[in-house]
């Protein structure tokens, strides 16, 4: 997210946890990285926030009711589980890995 740009004290901070954070920068600022290394981190952000979104809309996993830590965690594990069954049948019939209407259809 653009409007998040760490200071250098948090920069420092997840140093220290061994987490490098990348975050878009502004227009108006100079970016450092290479135009490939931009690009590459783009695509990598593109393809994270599909397959949070198939997990949001297709498997409901915003809306996951549990009333303890187990039941949650099993719950949570069986959306991923079906999440990554349908890109395997997707990668078998030579499809697009989150094109999951070709499977349904």
């Amino acid at each position: 997210d653009k409007g998040y740009i760490c200071n250098k004290t948090m920069k420092a901070e997840f140093g220290a946890l061994g987490i490098l954070l990348h975050t878009p920068l502004r227009s108006n600022m100079k970016d450092d990285r290479s135009p490939e290394e931009v690009k590459a981190l783009n695509n990598q952000r593109r393809l994270i926030e599909t397959v949070i979104a198939q997990l949001t809309e297709r498997f409901n996993a915003e809306k996951i009711r549990a009333r303890d830590l187990w039941h949650l965690t099993v719950r949570i594990s069986r959306k991923l589980l079906a999440h990554s069954i349908n890109c395997c049948i997707n990668q078998k019939y030579g499809n697009s890995l989150l094109q999951f209407e070709r499977i349904f259809c």
